[in-house]
C-alpha cells in the first residue's frame, strides 16, 4: 500500500443551531462526529450516503472551507491547521476541488483559457507563455483541443464542461482532487465518459480522488475503497469490490438494496429500512441508524457501536458482530 496523501483522524464539525432562553446551553448540529478516514497516493477513496450526512462539510474541512471543531486532517503528513504563508498556499496548489455542476462553478464572463489560467496566475510566477503551453496541456489530458481555450463555457455541452473544471482542477500539478458529485448533474452516458477520463488521469498523474456521492453504482465503479457515512459517522469501510460482495451494516445493505441487481435473476432478499433521516439536531441515543434498522436489538439504543474489524478487511460499526 503507497503512502498516505490524506489522513483525518477524529475530525468533528459542530455547527450551532440556537441558544436557549436564560444563559442555558447552546444546541449544536453534529454534521461531522468523528470522522476516520485516510487516502492514500493514486487511490480514490469513495465516500457515501444519503443527503445530510456529513459527506460534504467533510469535504470543506478538507479543502478548509470551514474550521474543525476537534480532530486533525494530514497531508502528507503535516497538519494542514498549522499551515500558514508559502505552506498554506502550497497546500491549496496540491488540493483541488471539482463541484456537481460545471455550469454554475465556471464563470459565465471568462473564457475557457482565463479559467483554467487563473490558479497559475495566483499560486505561481510563469511567464504568460509559459501559463498558455500549460493550459494547452491539460485541455489535452482531459479530452479537449487547445483551440477551444478563447471559448466561453456556455458554448460547451455539459460533459465538455465539467472536463474544463476537472482541466482547471489539475492545472497546479494537483497531488489530490475532492470531487463532489461529479457526474450526478450529467447525462448516463456523458457520466460513463467522465468516470473513463477520470481513471485514465489518475493512471497517468498518479493523482489521487475522494470521491463524493450517493449514486453507488458510480462510487463502487471508480473507488478502490469506499467508506460508508450515516448521520455524520462512518459506519463501514472496505475494499470497493470487497463491499459489494458482502455488504455488512444494515445502513449499507439498504443501499444496495435500494440500487438495482446487477442481474435480473438476482432475486437476494434484503431487509428495507423505513422512516427519515433524524435531525442532527435531535441524534438517537446509542447506534445512530437504530430507529430505522430492521436489525435493531435492545442493545442498540443503548450503547454507540464503535468500528471493528470485519470479515474480507476493513471495519464496521455494528453490534450484529460484537
Amino acid at each position: 500500500m503507497s503512502s498516505p496523501v490524506l489522513e483525518v483522524r477524529a475530525l468533528k464539525k459542530y455547527f450551532p443551531a440556537r441558544r436557549r432562553l436564560f444563559g442555558g446551553a447552546a444546541t449544536w448540529v453534529k454534521a461531522v462526529d468523528g470522522v476516520d478516514i485516510t487516502v492514500h497516493a493514486g487511490e480514490t477513496l469513495g465516500l457515501i450516503g444519503e443527503s445530510g450526512c456529513g459527506k460534504t462539510t467533510t469535504s470543506k474541512l478538507i479543502l478548509l472551507q470551514e474550521t474543525p471543531t476537534a480532530g486533525t486532517i494530514s497531508f502528507e503528513g503535516r497538519d494542514i491547521a498549522s499551515l500558514q504563508g508559502s505552506d498554506l498556499m502550497a497546500y491549496r496548489r496540491a488540493v483541488q476541488v471539482v463541484f456537481q455542476d460545471p455550469f454554475s462553478s465556471l464563470s459565465p464572463r471568462m473564457r475557457v483559457g482565463d479559467i483554467i489560467a487563473e490558479p497559475l496566475e495566483i499560486h505561481t510566477d510563469l511567464a504568460r507563455a509559459a501559463i498558455d503551453e500549460r493550459v494547452g496541456t491539460v485541455l489535452e489530458l482531459v479530452g479537449l483541443a487547445p483551440d477551444v481555450a478563447p471559448l466561453f463555457p456556455h458554448e460547451f455541452s455539459g460533459g465538455q464542461r465539467q472536463r474544463i473544471a476537472i482541466a482547471r482542477a489539475l492545472v497546479t500539478d494537483t497531488r489530490l482532487i475532492v470531487l463532489d458529485e461529479p457526474v450526478s448533474a450529467l447525462d448516463v452516458s456523458v457520466r460513463a465518459q467522465i468516470i473513463t477520463q477520470l481513471e485514465e488521469l489518475q493512471r497517468a498523474l498518479g493523482v489521487s480522488y475522494l470521491f463524493i456521492g450517493h449514486d453507488l453504482a458510480t462510487v463502487a465503479h471508480i473507488s478502490h475503497r469506499i467508506a460508508v457515512m450515516y448521520l455524520g459517522k462512518i459506519v463501514e469501510t472496505a475494499a470497493s469490490d470487497a463491499l459489494c460482495a458482502r455488504p455488512m451494516h444494515p445502513y449499507t445493505q439498504a443501499l444496495f438494496a435500494a440500487a438495482l441487481p446487477s442481474h435480473p435473476d438476482d432475486r437476494t432478499e434484503t431487509k428495507a429500512i423505513t422512516g427519515e433521516v433524524p435531525s442532527a439536531l435531535s441524534l438517537p441515543s446509542g447506534c445512530r441508524f437504530h430507529p430505522r434498522c430492521p436489525s435493531a436489538m435492545p442493545v442498540c439504543s443503548q450503547i454507540e457501536p464503535v468500528l471493528r474489524p470485519r470479515d474480507g478487511g476493513g471495519e464496521v460499526a455494528c453490534h450484529l458482530y460484537d
